[in-house]
Protein backbone atom coordinates (compact mmCIF):
# COMPACT_ATOMS: atom_id res chain seq x y z
CA UNK A 1 0.00 0.00 0.00
CA UNK A 2 1.49 3.59 -0.68
CA UNK A 3 1.84 6.53 1.12
CA UNK A 4 -1.17 8.10 -0.44
CA UNK A 5 -3.59 5.27 -0.02
CA UNK A 6 -2.72 4.87 3.38
CA UNK A 7 -3.41 8.81 4.18
CA UNK A 8 -6.96 8.41 2.34
CA UNK A 9 -7.67 5.05 4.68
CA UNK A 10 -6.53 6.97 7.50
CA UNK A 11 -8.51 10.01 7.31
CA UNK A 12 -11.90 7.81 6.75
CA UNK A 13 -10.76 5.92 9.76
CA UNK A 14 -10.68 8.59 12.20
CA UNK A 15 -14.38 9.14 12.47
CA UNK A 16 -15.23 5.38 12.51
CA UNK A 17 -15.73 3.69 16.18
CA UNK A 18 -14.11 0.50 16.76
CA UNK A 19 -16.42 -2.67 15.68
CA UNK A 20 -14.62 -5.23 17.34
CA UNK A 21 -12.86 -5.86 20.46
CA UNK A 22 -10.76 -8.41 22.03
CA UNK A 23 -9.84 -8.81 25.53
CA UNK A 24 -7.42 -10.63 27.67
CA UNK A 25 -8.87 -13.96 26.12
CA UNK A 26 -7.36 -13.03 22.68
CA UNK A 27 -8.84 -14.03 19.63
CA UNK A 28 -11.86 -16.39 20.00
CA UNK A 29 -13.61 -18.69 17.19
CA UNK A 30 -16.46 -15.66 17.28
CA UNK A 31 -14.21 -13.13 17.43
CA UNK A 32 -12.61 -14.38 13.82
CA UNK A 33 -16.19 -14.76 12.64
CA UNK A 34 -17.03 -11.62 13.33
CA UNK A 35 -14.06 -9.73 12.20
CA UNK A 36 -14.49 -11.51 8.90
CA UNK A 37 -18.14 -10.54 8.18
CA UNK A 38 -17.02 -6.72 9.53
CA UNK A 39 -13.73 -7.02 7.01
CA UNK A 40 -16.25 -8.03 4.25
CA UNK A 41 -19.17 -5.54 4.70
CA UNK A 42 -17.37 -2.68 5.79
CA UNK A 43 -13.70 -3.55 4.43
CA UNK A 44 -12.02 -0.35 6.61
CA UNK A 45 -12.27 -1.16 10.63
CA UNK A 46 -11.39 -0.07 13.87
CA UNK A 47 -10.48 -2.91 16.06
CA UNK A 48 -9.81 -2.30 19.79
CA UNK A 49 -7.25 -4.33 21.78
CA UNK A 50 -7.94 -4.35 25.66
CA UNK A 51 -4.83 -6.22 25.80
CA UNK A 52 -1.96 -4.77 28.80
CA UNK A 53 1.40 -5.70 27.19
CA UNK A 54 2.08 -3.73 24.30
CA UNK A 55 3.86 -6.78 22.83
CA UNK A 56 0.93 -8.65 23.09
CA UNK A 57 -1.48 -6.52 21.07
CA UNK A 58 1.49 -6.24 17.90
CA UNK A 59 1.59 -9.89 18.43
CA UNK A 60 -2.45 -10.05 18.14
CA UNK A 61 -2.40 -7.44 15.73
CA UNK A 62 -0.01 -9.30 13.07
CA UNK A 63 -2.20 -12.67 13.47
CA UNK A 64 -5.26 -10.67 12.85
CA UNK A 65 -3.37 -9.38 9.24
CA UNK A 66 -2.42 -12.77 8.46
CA UNK A 67 -5.24 -14.48 9.01
CA UNK A 68 -7.55 -12.19 7.17
CA UNK A 69 -5.85 -11.36 4.69
CA UNK A 70 -5.91 -7.91 6.03
CA UNK A 71 -3.78 -4.53 6.07
CA UNK A 72 -2.74 -2.53 8.88
CA UNK A 73 -3.35 1.19 8.09
CA UNK A 74 -3.25 2.48 11.44
CA UNK A 75 -2.08 1.81 15.16
CA UNK A 76 -2.21 4.12 17.70
CA UNK A 77 -2.13 2.85 21.47
CA UNK A 78 -5.25 0.18 21.56
CA UNK A 79 -6.96 0.78 18.61
CA UNK A 80 -6.00 -0.43 15.00
CA UNK A 81 -7.24 -0.01 11.51
CA UNK A 82 -7.25 -2.47 9.64
CA UNK A 83 -8.54 -2.65 5.52
CA UNK A 84 -9.48 -5.47 3.39
CA UNK A 85 -10.77 -4.87 -0.03
CA UNK A 86 -14.17 -6.83 -0.22
CA UNK A 87 -14.79 -8.92 -3.30
CA UNK A 88 -18.02 -7.47 -3.91
CA UNK A 89 -18.76 -3.88 -1.76
CA UNK A 90 -21.58 -3.06 -0.65
CA UNK A 91 -22.60 0.88 -0.97
CA UNK A 92 -24.82 1.20 2.24
CA UNK A 93 -22.53 -1.23 4.46
CA UNK A 94 -18.89 0.02 2.80
CA UNK A 95 -16.84 2.12 5.07
CA UNK A 96 -14.97 3.73 1.29
CA UNK A 97 -18.07 4.12 -0.36
CA UNK A 98 -20.45 6.35 1.80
Amino acid sequence: MDTAKRKQLRAIGHKLKPVVMIAERGVTEGVDAELERALEDHELIKVKLAILEPEDRKLVTRHLCETHKAELVQSIGKVVLLYRAAKKPNPRLSNLLR
